[in-house]
């Protein structure tokens, strides 16, 4: 009886009818009156498998609200298998408009987040979903949840979009489009997470993606699929405001060269949200100051998350620059006193001896601390790299006399 009247509302579109039958919102519904959870589930697979083999209904259906509350409803209620994974293809035409019509993006990734993919993947399994698949399942997923800038949701589906693509074969060259989406979210989420060395990497990896060549099994080079020139810029700048923002250290050093190099840097400077950049970049890769007026149009194109004051009180940008130019200080200066420091750095004396006492706890910077006199001394270097050029010249030359007398063995 019910499965009649569902086919009848189904055929005249009459969306009334459906949410008599399955809306949550009536207690008289029809759906409330089955009393065994099978019945209403092998109701709710009834419907899904009418929707999806009447293309004239679900085509106007996914634009109606009440029709798109049952659909949710019906998903929630299924049997173990649907024939032909009919919920799986509903699941992907609800998501599919809910992105591109609605721009519901949570919504699209809660619904997409319900998809049935067979766990011992069986290749004879309605619900058998390719590495590839999963992948795309997962980075769709993700991006819908940084979007609405849920990132604890979206690193969820990262992980599992990397569990995922480890399977994709030849995931370089044939699905290169894949992973890269798969990458450019991982980027946004260690960005998010304020791991901006690490994300630094990633878009700077991003931005080259075009200059590199992949093999193929017979051995020849085969280019990976083109990118737009914008979006390779664009990580680019990415790059750069994650460079500047990451703690102090040789691994950011070496990133900072990276960019640095890079003969597209200075493309930044015509893109508004990137203006200052390359200027930023080139003053703390050769361990320049950077005054505050050099901060103030940057931290100007920074993100929500890029601009949070740390527990110490100082923003990221503040901490990273003070950092940096405590760096720069150190090759100028053998000593200074902290009230000299703290007025070339703009900050209040206190607050630069414990920034100090960090560098130098954690070794970014060399040097010693007279509380009782207020100064900081800095460790000259100079001696310790001598001794080290000397000491690989020796080893060169020790190593050239052993190949010597091997060849004359």
């Amino acid at each position: 009886m019910l499965q009649h009247q569902v086919e009848e509302a189904v055929k005249a579109s009459d969306y009334d009818a459906l949410v008599n039958i399955f809306g949550n919102n009536t207690t008289n519904n029809s759906w409330n009156t089955l009393t065994s959870s099978g019945d209403r589930r092998a109701l709710s697979a009834h419907f899904i498998k009418l929707c999806v083999n009447t293309s004239s209904f679900l085509s106007n259906a996914l634009k109606n609200e009440q029709a798109r509350e049952v659909m949710k409803t019906t998903l929630a209620h299924l049997p173990s298998s649907v024939p032909n994974a009919a919920d799986n293809i509903l699941r992907n035409r609800l998501f599919t408009h809910l992105v591109e019509e609605e721009e519901d993006f949570r919504a699209a990734a809660n619904v997409l987040a319900g998809m049935r993919m067979d766990e011992y993947d069986d290749p004879t399994s309605v619900y058998y979903t390719s590495p590839q698949d999963k992948t795309d399942i997962y980075v769709k997923i993700a991006e819908c949840f940084i979007a609405e800038d849920e990132m604890v949701e979206a690193e969820t589906a990262v992980t599992k979009a990397g569990a995922a693509i480890e399977g994709v074969e030849n995931a370089m060259v044939e699905h290169m489009a894949l992973v890269l989406r798969y990458k450019a979210a991982y980027a946004q989420i260690l960005d998010s997470n304020r791991k901006f060395l690490q994300a630094a990497s990633r878009y700077y990896d991003l931005s080259q993606v075009n200059a590199n060549m992949e093999k193929k099994d017979d051995g020849s080079e085969m280019a990976t699929e083109e990118i737009d020139e914008d979006d390779l810029v664009e990580f680019l700048g990415r790059a750069t405001t994650c460079a500047v923002l990451a703690p102090s250290g040789g691994q950011r050093k070496r990133v900072l060269g990276l960019i640095y190099k890079d003969e597209r840097l200075s493309q930044l400077d015509s893109l508004e949200s990137y203006q200052t950049h390359s200027t930023m970049l080139k003053k703390m890769y050769m361990n320049h100051i950077i005054h505050r007026k050099d901060c103030v149009q940057f931290e100007g194109s920074l993100a929500d998350h890029q601009r949070v004051q740390m527990s110490d009180g100082f923003t990221i940008l503040e901490r990273a620059v003070i950092e940096h130019n405590m760096v720069a200080i150190s090759q100028v200066y053998k000593s200074i006193y902290f009230v000299e420091l703290g007025s070339l750095l703009g900050v209040d004396m206190n607050r630069v001896e414990k920034v100090a006492a960090k560098m130098i706890m954690d070794g970014s910077i060399r040097g010693s601390m007279d509380e009782v006199k207020g100064v900081l001394d800095f460790d000259d270097d100079t001696a310790e790299l001598i001794n080290w050029d000397h000491s690989i010249a020796s080893f060169c030359t020790n190593l050239n006399k052993a190949t010597d007398a091997v060849r004359q063995a």
